[in-house]
């Protein structure tokens, strides 16, 4: 988002930027699995789904 004009009117810039967040709405999320504390790389659960869901024809 494009810095706000100098002098420019709160309410105007508000209703702007209430506008675009209607459109576009949020690009990112505040926190992705990969931040948060809970998750256990070591559990070795993302490993696991691959193997259980890995396609026949890829052996194994």
């Amino acid at each position: 988002m494009e810095p706000d004009p100098a002098g420019a009117d709160p309410a105007a810039v508000a209703a702007r930027r209430r506008r675009l967040a209607e459109v576009f709405g949020d690009v990112l999320p505040e926190a992705t699995s990969d931040d948060r504390p809970d998750r256990d790389p070591s559990s070795g659960a993302d490993e696991r789904w691959y193997t259980e869901n890995r396609p026949p024809h890829h052996g194994g």
